[in-house]
């Protein structure tokens, strides 16, 4: 067997082989160097942009409150200005009222004008009276108070209102109450128990 020596070829083929891997290493670790920093470069925009967007949200609920608390402090705004007359009406017939002399249908009809004012001041924001009388009874908007005979209307319809009832865009604020119509006793057939 022959001794194992180091041919020059072999070792330098190894040499350049070492300095080639030493060389791509070298590149391997600079192209990740460059990688790492850009990826640090854009992690650090995108907490920027997340700690902006997070400081937006913040202000648009702040913003988003306060206009809230408004719409609630000023939602009966409006009605406020229309109910104003009426009062300035009330006003004017109390002083005219004390007023000695004052005749007495003077004064209804001042009432009576500052009773259409007002219901026109609250039918301008939604406000619409029920007053079901001759209708069918409703019990989503009445209230029966009583029932009574009556042979001249069918049975279950509102002979008349005993208080008016509201509804509010809609939806309803307060029944009225109403006397409702039943058919006579004697009208009302008896069924025969022997059958």
């Amino acid at each position: 067997m022959s001794e194992q020596g180091t041919n020059p070829e072999n070792e330098e083929i190894l040499s350049s082989g070492e300095d080639s891997l030493e060389g791509d290493t070298d590149a391997s670790m600079d192209l990740v160097g460059k990688e790492l920093e850009e990826a640090k470069q854009k992690a650090e925009e995108n907490w920027d942009l997340l700690l902006r967007a997070r400081a937006e949200l913040e202000n648009i609920k702040r913003r988003h409150d306060r206009d809230l608390d408004k719409a609630r402090k000023f939602a009966v705004e409006r009605f406020v200005a229309d109910l104003l007359p009426v009062i300035d009406s009330m006003e004017l017939g109390l002083a005219a009222a004390s007023e000695e002399g004052v005749e007495v249908d003077r004064i209804r009809e001042g009432v009576d004008l500052t009773h259409k004012q007002l219901l026109s001041a609250l039918e301008k924001n939604g406000v619409q009276a029920v007053d079901p009388a001759g209708q069918p009874f409703n019990p989503e908007q009445h209230q029966a108070m009583t029932m009574q005979e009556s042979a001249n209307h069918d049975p279950n319809t509102v002979l008349f209102v005993m208080q008016k009832g509201y509804l509010l865009n809609e939806r309803l604020v307060r029944p009225a109450m109403v006397a409702v119509s039943k058919p006579p006793a004697d009208a009302v057939p008896k069924i025969d128990e022997q059958a």
